[in-house]
Formats: C-alpha cells, sequence, structure tokens
C-alpha cells in the first residue's frame, strides 16, 4: 500500500465502518430514449483508472430512478425558470439572452467542451463566466452569485442542451499549464485528515463511508440537485465542501484553484455524456 492510500485508510479509520459497494451495472436511460454513456474507458491521460463510471452507478436506486424521467427530475423545476430568464429583458441595455443569442438549443456542445480557455485573454473560463459577462458587458445587468438559483438554473439550462454527448474537455495548447495546476491540486493532501482527491475518488471509489457512497467524483451532471440540499449545486460548491470535509481552509467558488480543479475534473471524465442536471443524494 503506497503512502497516500495508508493515509487515506487511517483516515478512514476514525469514520463509521467503510464497506465495499461496487458501482452497479444497470444501464443509464433518460426518458426511456436518451441511452447514456455512463460507463468508458479511462481516457489515456489518467494514469490510475481503466474505466470511468459516471456516479449515477453509486447512487441508491431511488435516487437513479428520479434521473431517468424529466418528469420526476426536481432539477426541472428550475431548468423551466432558467428557460423564462433566458427570454426576460434585464439591465440597462433592454436585452435579454435571447436578444442576442438564437434559442437555447444552440448551445447544444458547449458545456461538453468546458472549460476552456479564452483565445481573447488567454485566461481558463468556466460556465459561470460566459455568463456574467453576457450579462454585465451585453446586458448592462448586474453579474449573479457564482452557486444562487439565477446562475445554476442558467447553467443546468444551458448544459442540458448538450446532454448525451461525450464529454471533450481539451486539455493540451494553451490549456495544458491549467489542467497541470488542476491535477496538482487534485493529488494534494489538504486538512487535519490529509486527504487528497484522489484518496477517495480514486483509490477508495466503491467504499460506503457512513450513508455515502464513494463515486470516482466526475462532474458530467453537473450542476447536480442534491436531495439534502433540495437545490442546484455548483462543481465549485461542490469542491468546497470535499476540502471543508477534511478540515482545511477552501478556496472560493470562482477562484483561478477552483477555475483549474474544474478543468482536471472535468477532463477525467472524458468520454462520458454530459448529464446536466444528474440527481444525487
Amino acid at each position: 500500500m503506497n503512502f497516500k492510500a495508508l493515509t487515506a485508510a487511517i483516515a478512514m479509520m476514525a469514520m463509521p465502518a467503510a464497506v465495499m459497494a461496487d458501482p452497479d451495472d444497470d444501464k443509464l436511460i433518460i426518458n426511456g430514449e436518451i441511452e447514456m454513456i455512463s460507463v468508458a474507458k479511462a481516457p489515456e491521460h489518467l494514469e490510475n483508472l481503466d474505466t470511468i463510471y459516471s456516479g449515477w452507478h453509486f447512487r441508491t436506486d431511488e435516487t437513479q430512478a428520479l434521473q431517468i424521467d424529466d418528469f420526476d427530475n426536481p432539477a426541472m423545476i428550475f431548468v423551466d425558470q432558467a428557460a423564462d430568464v433566458y427570454e426576460t429583458v434585464d439591465g440597462a441595455a433592454g436585452k435579454s439572452c435571447a436578444s442576442c443569442h438564437d434559442g437555447v438549443e444552440s448551445f447544444a456542445g458547449l458545456t461538453a467542451q468546458m472549460p476552456k480557455v479564452d483565445p481573447e485573454t488567454g485566461k481558463l473560463v468556466v460556465m459561470e463566466d460566459l455568463i456574467n459577462e453576457c450579462r454585465t458587458e451585453r446586458m448592462e445587468a448586474d453579474a449573479w452569485k457564482w452557486s444562487g438559483a439565477d446562475m445554476q438554473g442558467m447553467v443546468a439550462l444551458i448544459g442540458l442542451q448538450s446532454r448525451g454527448m461525450p464529454m471533450n474537455v481539451a486539455i493540451d495548447g494553451p490549456a495544458a499549464p491549467y489542467w497541470e495546476q488542476g491535477k496538482e491540486m487534485y493529488y494534494t493532501r489538504y486538512g487535519q485528515l490529509e486527504l487528497s482527491c484522489a484518496n477517495c475518488h480514486e483509490e477508495n471509489y466503491g467504499n460506503m463511508i457512513r450513508a455515502d457512497h464513494l463515486s470516482q467524483g466526475m462532474i458530467n451532471g453537473f450542476p447536480t440537485y442534491r436531495l439534502k440540499q433540495a437545490k442546484l449545486i455548483s462543481r465549485h460548491n461542490r469542491f468546497r465542501g470535499c476540502i471543508r470535509d477534511t478540515r482545511a481552509e477552501t478556496f472560493a467558488e470562482g477562484s483561478d484553484e477552483f477555475r483549474a480543479l474544474e478543468l482536471y475534473v472535468a477532463s477525467r471524465g472524458n468520454g462520458l455524456s454530459v448529464e446536466t442536471p444528474a440527481v444525487r443524494q
């Protein structure tokens, strides 16, 4: 056992007993017609996994059932609200999202490629950046809070247009240094428990800890509706929660650190279908 795995094992011994529960072999089919790629060969840049799994395979049957039917998916309430906001004029410029963009269907494929580097600024941008840029610069409206209901509803609405498409995040060229930064963060141990993302989601996925079935930590379904919080949860909100659980000071939502981590974690799911909006416990 290597040192990281030993550290994780020691930390887990301090928690209620952990037991193994492998990902199930059910098929993820939405509305009886959209068959998702929820299990795939690991992308070549992953060194320690042969197969990647959607987080859906680690959830209870009851939670899985909520995601496979849009009528039952509680996230769709927020998606419907965002569809109305998309057509609503806001800001001093007297514009709505629809004033500049075609129908929201025109965003098909975008989420599957995010995050990405802005060719003009050379900066890594995520979906929330693109949305707030449109609001502040084109609509002359107030920026939305990162994990606010309006923002995550719109991120989910745009993500829905790519549902079923395989994740294909670029990690080379100008994205490479950001990807390396995110990778370093993924394998860095944080907090009093000295746990990294990899300790849980790479070395111990499949373990049951308390009532939580550890997944591989894929983010291809975000923003996801979390039943315990009864709302859509952003990727960065989940990152904060994980780092906080190691009893560490965490980074801010929208920080450059979390942008880089989002790029790296998204790339780990290359080949899995976009599931937005997913349902998790």
